[in-house]
């Protein structure tokens, strides 16, 4: 399937100060940008056609795969002065760059790129700066099988904080973690029809517009993710994120198993 990747956002919170002006999905993780593991994840599982929705930033993302130098996270054989790659990331990917507009909203992005589709009947979406080690060719399967018109990965709430039970006259009679809630999120991993089209307007929003119309039909969806899941919303949980990389602690690389095998002759 071909994926649609949302990265044209100004990604405000992610930012270390006013000055920065690297987009959310370029902010590193390692030796990759957080785009780069989104779309690793999915070329493991088979889906190596990509559609990038670019607006704020987008000259960065362009000249980063324009650029792009494969030794910064394979190994290689440097002999009478020429690269011979032992690995290879994205040779076999296939990019489309398509401007959908700084101002944007999701919906409409996803609505700017449909001719880029080529009709297909179902197609994979995501934000470009979630990482999951969710099985992505289960969750497949069981959209198909479901019946649905769309799908999205739901997780645990993530927030920190306490929920607190009072009474009217104000006499606290519970406090528990907001994680033990009987209540899931957007994990922003999603499978599509072509059907949501039909539910989505000009300058209309992804979930509120078509998740929220296709639940109210009963015909979204959710599969429930109890494993690793990390957003990047701010610099704090992208830079945990990098932390955890250094040391080796990588759940979302799904891929490393199959690169220890998957070695390339050098030609």
């Amino acid at each position: 399937m071909k994926v649609v990747l949302f990265c044209g956002g100004y990604g405000m919170r992610m930012r270390n100060d006013s000055s920065d002006v690297i987009p959310k999905p370029m902010q590193m993780v390692g030796p990759r940008p957080l785009i780069w593991h989104v779309m690793r994840y999915y070329a493991h599982f088979g889906h190596k056609d990509f559609i990038l929705c670019l607006g704020y930033g987008a000259e960065h993302i362009k000249n980063y795969f324009l650029e792009y130098e494969e030794a910064a996270s394979n190994d290689f054989v440097l002999r009478d002065g020429k690269v011979e790659l032992l690995h290879t990331d994205i040779s076999d990917w296939s990019i489309t760059f398509a401007d959908t507009g700084v101002e944007s909203a999701i919906g409409e992005r996803l609505r700017r790129v449909r001719k880029h589709l080529d009709g297909d009947e179902y197609f994979l979406a995501n934000y470009a700066d979630v990482l999951t080690d969710a099985p992505m060719d289960e969750i497949i399967d069981k959209f198909h099988a479901s019946g649905a018109a769309a799908s999205m990965l739901i997780v645990p709430p993530q927030s920190s904080f306490h929920c607190v039970d009072v009474t009217e006259s104000g006499v606290v009679t519970e406090i528990a973690p907001v994680s033990r809630m009987p209540i899931w999120e957007n994990g922003g991993f999603f499978v599509l029809s072509n059907e949501i089209f039909d539910l989505l307007p000009p300058g209309g929003d992804l979930v509120e517009d078509v998740c929220g119309t296709l639940a109210q039909q009963g015909r979204l969806f959710g599969y429930k993710h109890l494993g690793f899941w990390k957003p990047t919303d701010t610099f704090k949980e992208r830079a945990e994120l990098d932390a955890n990389y250094q040391h080796g602690i990588r759940p979302w690389m799904v891929w490393e198993a199959e690169d220890k095998e998957d070695v390339v002759a050098p030609a």
